[in-house]
This record gives structure tokens, sequence and C-alpha cells, in this order.
């Protein structure tokens, strides 16, 4: 068949024979019937997805390259920030953000064991992770039902001369309040990761000007696996405006390498054979020199070919969230007295990742799910509830030891006895919406 093409023609043969399977056996559409599955989250793409991934497969260089750095220029450019990496999945991006803050480049304010880090017992596991992994002590303060976030008016009592960071999530592309944090850091010298996996596409006007999330503290994170506002399989993102923070984050993801030359370049520096590093030999070759102890947590150029197609759809995508989740909260006004609805933070205006409701007094949280679940709609948990409870932290509820609590977690427990969410996912249609908000109606109001 290319026996009489060029590799170019060739190239285009075959990008056009996928585009045509695509077309034919992954994008027809499907009139939804009442019902039917309605996931809390969904890949959604066309061709071009598989028309890059399919290029960028072709070419066989299989780990990150040319669609690796499209992708992190353009999301830079998208987000306004300076730098981003590129790395294999979002808990990656978390323990990156991290450790980035424990490199001894950072003198005084590096993070050390035993050092502390305020965080919030209600989300997902890998914002605390990093923290008890390396030896740091997390400090978990409440957070608000409504809004779902940190409890700010704790931040001052959570303050202790060993806090060094705060590093907390925006809860289901709900912004916290960081105008609050973000003084609070700026007043205290602490770092503030912002854990911005359940939130691209968020913004927040501090100072009478607006930000997208993951880019007011220090360092901000973001996750691609296919759930999330846009996907690359497994993928995941570090970002930040600090020259220092980046070249940290670059050596600990590339097996912790003092070089920056990319993979497959040797010597851009001209200084590769005449340095003298640590107690190495002068000259030693500076490709193998580690600055850090790393990983190799980069992506493959596959994942960012993707990637840099949904970029393109990406601002779609954020304003189709916002219409989905807009039309289930008209829809379920009525109810109130029943579900506490979400409330976008003051200053924000939300990306978001899903729709979460807390059963008020008299409603069964477990009764409405399965209901729903019966009717075939997925529905989640605010992901741990509260993360003291689960057996990972066993062994340290034992002892005692290893984490702090500020005050009471009473609406961290409410969230995990009384809370649960539905997706908002730009696949979905306005006749899947309309049908949740029925099955939410009849799972209510007969109890």
């Amino acid at each position: 068949m290319f026996e009489n093409m060029t590799e170019q023609e060739a190239r285009k043969e075959i990008l056009d024979r996928v585009s045509e399977y695509c077309k034919l056996y992954h994008n027809k559409p499907k009139a939804f019937k009442p019902g039917d599955r309605i996931s809390y989250a969904a890949r959604v793409y066309d061709d071009a997805e598989m028309i890059n991934l399919v290029d960028s497969s072709l070419e066989f260089w299989l780990t990150s390259g040319r669609y690796t750095d499209e992708f992190e220029k353009r999301l830079s450019e998208y987000l306004n920030v300076k730098y981003c990496s590129l790395v294999n999945s979002g808990s990656s991006a978390n323990l990156l953000a991290f450790m980035a803050l424990t490199s001894p480049l950072l003198g005084e304010r590096a993070i050390k064991r035993g050092d502390e880090v305020i965080t919030v017992a209600a989300g997902f596991p890998t914002t605390v992770t990093p923290i008890i992994q390396y030896g740091a002590v997390p400090v978990f303060v409440d957070v608000t039902i409504g809004q779902y976030n940190i409890d700010v008016t704790m931040l001052e009592q959570a303050l202790s001369d060993r806090t060094k960071a705060v590093m907390i999530a925006h809860t289901l592309g709900n912004p916290f309040d960081l105008k609050t944090v973000k003084a609070f850091c700026d007043t205290h010298g602490l770092w503030l990761v912002e854990d911005n996996c359940d939130a691209l596409g968020s913004k927040y006007v501090l100072g009478g000007k607006e930000y997208y999330t993951g880019t007011i503290g220090d360092i901000g994170t973001s996750s691609f696996y296919p759930p999330h506002h846009m996907t690359m399989g497994e993928g995941g993102a570090v970002y930040t405006n600090n020259s220092l923070l980046n070249k940290c984050i670059r050596s600990f993801r590339d097996w912790g390498r003092d070089c920056v030359c990319p993979s497959g370049c040797d010597n851009l520096c001209g200084h590769r054979f005449d340095k003298q590093y640590g107690e190495l030999p002068l000259g030693y070759d500076h490709k193998y020199v580690y600055s850090h102890f790393g990983y190799n947590l980069k992506a493959t150029d596959m994942q960012a070919a993707i990637g840099c197609a949904q970029l393109d759809k990406f601002p779609q995508f954020v304003e189709k969230r916002k219409s989905n989740f807009a039309r289930l909260k008209n829809g379920l006004a009525h109810l109130s007295e029943k579900l506490i609805l979400p409330e976008a933070c003051e200053n924000a205006d939300p990306s978001w990742f899903g729709f979460l409701m807390t059963c008020r007094e008299g409603i069964d949280r477990n009764k409405v799910v399965q209901r729903l679940e019966e009717a075939n709609i997925q529905t989640r948990m605010l992901f741990s509830g509260n993360l003291i409870k689960h057996p990972c932290f066993d062994e340290m509820r034992k002892s005692g030891e290893g984490y702090r609590i500020v005050g009471e977690l009473t609406n961290t427990d409410r969230i995990m006895e009384n809370s649960f969410w539905i997706g908002v996912y730009p696949g979905m249609t306005d006749e899947m919406i309309d049908y949740m908000i029925q099955m939410i109606e009849e799972a209510v109001m007969t109890q």
C-alpha cells in the first residue's frame, strides 16, 4: 500500500484513516433514554486526539519529546505562568510539588522532617501522602459545609513554630478562600501549594486582578486522569512562577539529576566535562550528577499528544461544566430544606468538577445514593471523607504520633456521613441533567 508513497504521504494516509475510524466507531452520537447509565465523569474527545496519538506513535520516540514541549508551553500560556512540567499523574504532581519544598537549595525555608504542613482531612489522600512519606507532620483543620474548603478561621490556631507550608486542594473545582490563605502564608513566611487537580480552569479575583487557580500560590498541580477537566489517560502537571522551585521540580522529576539537558540531548551548557560536583572527580559527566534523591516521573509523548488536542477543546469544557452545574442547582433549588447545595467561594468563578450535596437531618445519604445507583446514576463520596479514619492511619492513630488535629473535625465527619456528589462533565446533555434532578427529587422526597 505504501510502496509508492513518501513517508509524509504514508503518514497522511494513516492519519486520514484514523480519523475515519474514530468518527465511525467512537464518535457516533447516541440519544439518551431515562435509565441509561450516567457516569460521574467520562472522556470527551474526537478524531483530533486519536490522530495526535497515532502521529506520536509513528515517530516511536515514546518518552517525552516534541508534543511534551508543546503541551508545557501551551498550558503555561493558558495559565499565564512561567514554568510548567508535565508528569505521569496528578499524584506525582503533588509529590513533586512537596518534594521541591524539601530541597536543600531553599536554605532555611526548606521543609525538614518534623516540620508541619497545614492541610485538611476532607479530600483526596495524595494531597497529604507526600507530607507523611517525607516525615513532615500534617496538621488537619476542619472545612466548611457548602463550600467544602478549609475553614480559614482555624489557620492562626493551627500555626506553630514548626509550620512551613499550607498544602490544600480546591474542592471539586470550588476555589478555597485564596485571599485569606495567601495573606496568612505571606504574613508567616509559609509556602502555599495549590492542589488544582480538580479545579483546572477555575478563576479567582485577588487584589482586583483575575487569576487562574494554581497560579496564586508558590506551586500548583493538575491531574489529567480520565475523569478530570481534560485528559491524556494518565498524566499531570506542576507549575510555578519561581525559577528556583522550577529547577527543583525538574530535578526531582528527572531522576534527581543536576543536568537540565532534555532526553536525547547532550552538553547544551557546554560544560559537561569541566566542573567539580560534590566529592566527584573533576570533570565527572554532568549528565550523571545528582543534586537530589529523585525519580523518573515524566509522561510519554503519546500522552502529551492527546493533551495538546484536549487543550484546544478545554475552554469549551469549562463553560459546559459551568452550564451543567447551574442547571443542576436551579433544578434542585426547591430541595434546599432537604439537601445543602454547593456554594461558590466569594471572589471565585469555579470550573466545577462535580455537584456536591450534603443531606440534612432526616435524610439518609446511603438510601439516596443507593436509589440513584439503582437508577443508573453514578455517585461518589467526597473522596476519603475523613482521611484520618482510614486504615492507612491505623498505626498513627494507635501511637498518637505523625499528625496533629486542630479543634474538632466536626464538618469533616459530617461530610463523611452525609455528603455525596454527581458529575457535571461536558459530555452530559440537558436530558441527562434533568433525569438526575428527577431521580434525586424522588430519592429525597420518599424518605
